[in-house]
């Protein structure tokens, strides 16, 4: 699939930028269907992001928030994708979202992870946005390259839900959705920033096995053209 790559000049118009896209894509959701869902990544990329599209006037009470992945921690824990968006994005206007978490207290990141399907089913599909991240190992979402259910979390013969995952570089175990899961999203986003990043996007474009740059499934099969946006 196609990719288009948005340049802006600092984070911070970047920031502005990709919650006007997003709180748009949102509102044409709930106009159209009633509701409208967005599936978000952690990280500190995102953060500027989260707080600018949580002053959007939208019909907030009509958006489910979800997370692209998740570690296997509470959260409290510092670690906790759950917990930066619960402090950056679900503030201001954006309070009145429902907000479904992928972690679950339950005793197994495999029983959460089937928890976590379970309860985002409920969101429908696909995606009214989805909200990508990138590793310099080319990782998006949990895709991680070495990952212990890498080749099943890209099949797109994998049901749409939430996988575990565990990596070297991940560090906790992690809990993600599959492939099949975003790859439709009717707004798809790599939000990344800096040279180091434009560097390993510009590598990912390349030929080359995605197992070993997992970003590169989302930009060779994604349904949806991918809307890459950058800032230096």
């Amino acid at each position: 699939m196609t990719s288009k790559l948005h340049t802006f000049e600092n984070g911070a118009a970047l920031a502005q930028g990709l919650a006007d896209a997003v709180s748009s894509a949102l509102a044409a959701g709930v106009a159209a269907r009633g509701s409208a869902s967005i599936a978000v990544s952690g990280g500190s990329t995102p953060k500027a992001f989260f707080q600018a599209l949580s002053k959007k006037d939208i019909a907030w009470d009509k958006v489910t928030v979800t997370l692209v992945d998740e570690r296997f921690v509470p959260p409290e824990s510092d670690r906790s994708n759950h917990g930066l968006v619960a402090a950056n994005l679900l503030q201001d206007k954006a309070a009145a979202a429902t907000f479904l978490p992928l972690y679950q207290a339950a005793p197994t990141a495999e029983a959460a992870a089937d928890l976590a399907s379970r309860e985002t089913a409920k969101i429908g599909a696909p995606f009214d946005v989805a909200i990508l991240g990138m590793g310099t190992d080319g990782h998006t979402a949990s895709f991680f390259p070495g990952g212990s259910q890498l080749a099943r979390a890209i099949d797109p013969a994998t049901p749409r839900g939430v996988i575990t995952m565990e990596a070297e570089g991940a560090g906790e175990t992690r809990l993600t959705f599959t492939f099949a899961s975003l790859q439709d999203a009717r707004l798809l986003v790599l939000h990344i920033e800096g040279e180091g990043k434009k560097t390993v996007l510009a590598k990912a474009e390349e030929a080359g096995d995605e197992k070993d740059m997992p970003i590169r499934a989302m930009l060779r099969r994604a349904a949806s053209p991918v809307q890459i946006y950058w800032a230096p």
